[in-house]
């Protein structure tokens, strides 16, 4: 087995709000990744007293906990759990009904001895490669396709018709993207949050199979020395226009 991963904030040392782990149990040849990629709040911090990191790491943690001690609950059970108990761990403190209270974008993935299954909330992307070498990507594209409508996003943030993230509402797994694969029918898996994913949805330079095959080859520090080369070479954001103009970027890479 191999897993590589790389982390990097979008601002030298700046904080980096997104959160990656891996857990290899003792028992059997399984495992569980987490990928979130944190929400930048806004100036009143959405009515929260903790930061971005802190909750990413609330809520990555139980996320990696749950989905290795309980193989009995499902990735959306797990997701909904790990929910709850970050917000019971500052619904005292802070106004959890703020839309804009600290939230996620959320891949996780777990495998067994039988399966890979996956589960995608917002605009984190989970590539799978398959027995074959061909490379799926497993997306939640509702910001894209609000986007394509000329729509503004934020206000449709855990909004119906809009697009949903993980906050302090266990209900919004259902919405999630999720599904479950025979293990002998993938080969290697890839998570991005959207700022490692940017040569492919923002600059367009890439493929979804071109960015997965740099990531086998190089590394996740290649494909995300690639998107920074990019955002150089723009740095005010005028040939490509985007919220930011660097972000936070995270990959991982595990072959099975």
């Amino acid at each position: 087995m191999r897993i590589e991963t790389a982390t990097e904030p979008g601002a030298p040392g700046g904080a980096n709000e997104d959160f990656v782990s891996v857990a290899l149990p003792a028992a059997g040849r399984g495992g569980a990744v987490v990928l979130l990629d944190g929400v930048t709040p806004p100036p009143d911090n959405g009515g929260c007293v903790h930061s971005v990191p802190w909750f990413t790491a609330h809520l990555g943690g139980a996320l990696l906990e749950l989905s290795v001690s309980r193989p009995d609950l499902t990735l959306a059970d797990c997701l909904a759990a790990a929910i709850t108990r970050t917000a019971d761990a500052h619904r005292d403190t802070c106004d959890l009904f703020h839309p804009l209270t600290p939230q996620a974008t959320v891949v996780l993935v777990r495998w067994s001895d039988d399966a890979v299954d996956h589960l995608v909330l917002s605009d984190s992307a989970l590539l799978v490669e398959g027995a074959d070498g061909s490379v799926r990507p497993h997306l939640d594209d509702r910001i894209e396709r609000l986007r394509a409508a000329g729509l503004r996003v934020a206000p449709l943030r855990n909004r119906e018709g809009g697009f949903f993230t993980a906050a302090a509402d266990p209900s919004v797994v259902s919405r999630a993207i999720s599904g479950r694969t025979p293990r002998t029918a993938v080969r290697a898996f890839a998570a991005l949050t959207d700022g490692a994913a940017r040569s492919v949805e923002v600059f367009r330079s890439d493929e979804w199979a071109s960015a997965f095959a740099l990531l086998r080859k190089e590394g996740p520090d290649a494909l995300i020395s690639r998107v920074r080369g990019f955002e150089r070479a723009d740095p005010e954001g005028v040939a490509v226009p985007r919220g930011k103009v660097h972000d936070d970027a995270t990959a991982i890479f595990v072959e099975l």
